[in-house]
């Protein structure tokens, strides 16, 4: 059976509403997704919401509504602004779907069974915010959360912990042979060291939170939402082995709930995209209890950077949260998709500012794409009424197409997304000066075919031009591609009408 090419966002916190960080993710996902269906692979494309523990608890309390209300609308905000950006994912997983759950109570029992989880007592300093225990070497002074910025209360609880201790020299074994796993490599050594610095058993239970994946021998207790939100990858993907234990007719009916395709199809994941401050969960934690469970790993965990606005980190206080929907909905949803993966090269910390924006729609975007498009089927249609299906190249035409296509694969393959879209920026500039320097529209007046051959072959080069920005622009590389199709010319409006500096 063939492996489909498995590609997840992490499942997104319902707290508080969706942001310019969690598009960010979703939309790399999108590019590599449509890049590689373009190629003629299979992609299983998964995103989707975390919706259990304490914080849930307090954002529902505080609105006067059920946990189960609060995680339906703000769920539903994710997929409308999925929507809006033009998110083409196969599946929307929610940690609240029953078949989820039924999975990750039948995993805990698992590796209950399996001496990997076991039941004790811990005493520590908590994070409510983090839903997560911090030890002295990683809070700050004075018993500070080092995310957070909060004092961290004391907590003494019964709990159910995973053996994370036993997978220390496994985890490590995995990072040497496996050197892509830990991406980009330059965050490898976070994760290594930390490992190296000795690995501690994690708590996976809470007595304290309702709002949570009761533990199916022992309800008292729910389990941390870190470890329920991790399974979700293969919970996704149909991980139904693990129901079929107890009375045959109820494993059959949670059975039913698994809609996936076959899971050998989908697992290992080939890509899981994720924010770096929850690279840890997922190239420590995560692959531990794969470990536990003796499933193969994802074969990549890659790690992006944060956005600041104007030089500030995004902060309600501050009244500086970018909404992307809004964002579109001003200068179109395509652009802002593009500006996020051309201003910093993909992984590193970016800064948003709307004069970096508009210099790079007026530069990449209008003067570049949209005036070379226009340009050239206004000076086509002054010579004939229509444009032919196939188009006769020179060789070098051809050569530089390829090239300039290898070119844009390799680094898709590195996830370099900015240097996709440079490699395309410039082939689109390189039209440009072709036609600056051999100016067509002078030389129809004594070369009219000669005229028409240089402008026919920069249409055909922007045909690939628009097959190249689909992924990251789907609705405007569909358009380029209607406008530079085979039949009558037409006039257009402007494709990317300059931003008017104010």
């Amino acid at each position: 059976m063939t492996k489909k090419t498995y590609i997840t966002t992490p499942i997104y916190y319902v707290n508080s509403v969706p942001h310019l960080g969690h598009a960010y993710t979703t939309i790399a996902c999108d590019i590599l997704s449509r890049h590689l269906r373009q190629k003629g692979v299979d992609v299983r494309f998964l995103t989707g919401t975390d919706e259990h523990g304490a914080n849930i608890e307090k954002s529902a309390a505080a609105k006067g509504v059920s946990p189960k209300e609060w995680t339906d609308e703000v769920s539903a905000k994710y997929k409308a602004l999925w929507k809006t950006l033009n998110i083409s994912y196969d599946a929307f997983i929610r940690t609240t779907d029953p078949a989820h759950e039924h999975v990750v109570q039948a995993i805990f029992e698992k590796l209950l069974k399996s001496g990997d989880i076991y039941l004790g007592s811990y005493s520590g300093k908590y994070c409510v915010s983090c839903e997560q225990y911090y030890d002295e070497s990683e809070m700050l002074e004075g018993g500070i959360c080092p995310v957070h910025k909060k004092p961290l209360t004391e907590v003494h609880e019964e709990t159910y912990f995973f053996k994370l201790s036993r997978y220390e020299k496994p985890l490590l074994t995995y990072y040497q042979e496996h050197p892509d796993f830990l991406s980009p490599k330059y965050r490898a050594n976070e994760i290594i060291n930390f490992v190296k610095g000795g690995l501690r058993d994690l708590s996976v239970t809470r007595t304290k939170v309702k709002w949570g994946v009761p533990v199916k021998s022992n309800p008292a207790h729910t389990i941390y939402v870190w470890f329920d939100a991790l399974i979700n990858y293969i919970s996704a993907a149909g991980a139904g082995m693990f129901l079929c234990e107890g009375d045959k007719a109820e494993h059959e009916e949670k059975l039913a709930l698994i809609k996936a395709e076959n899971f050998d199809q989908l697992w290992p994941a080939d890509l899981h995209m994720v924010g770096k401050e929850i690279f840890r969960f997922h190239t420590v934690i995560w692959p531990a209890v794969l470990m536990a469970l003796g499933m193969p790993l994802p074969k990549k965990v890659f790690a992006h950077g944060w956005w600041t606005v104007e030089g500030e980190k995004m902060s309600k206080t501050l009244g500086n949260v970018i909404d992307p929907a809004e964002l579109g909905a001003k200068y179109g949803v395509d652009p802002v998709r593009a500006f996020l993966f051309r201003e910093v090269p993909f992984g590193q910390d970016g800064d948003f500012s709307m004069t970096s924006f508009k210099n790079r729609y007026n530069a990449d975007l209008a003067n570049n794409i949209g005036n070379l498009l226009s340009r050239t089927l206004n000076m086509v249609s002054k010579q004939q009424p229509q444009l032919p299906q196939v188009i006769d190249v020179d060789v070098e035409v051809v050569e530089k197409i390829a090239a300039t296509e290898a070119a844009i694969d390799r680094a898709y393959e590195e996830l370099a997304f900015d240097k996709v879209l440079e490699h395309i920026y410039a082939y689109s500039a390189d039209l440009n000066k072709k036609i600056a320097d051999t100016k067509p529209w002078e030389l129809a007046k004594t070369d009219p075919e000669g005229a028409l051959k240089i402008l026919l072959e920069v249409i055909a080069c922007q045909r690939k031009t628009a097959e190249w920005i689909t992924p990251f622009m789907p609705t405007i590389g569909a358009e380029m591609s209607k406008r530079l199709a085979a039949g009558p010319i037409e006039k257009y409006a402007p494709l990317f009408p300059r931003i008017a500096d104010k």
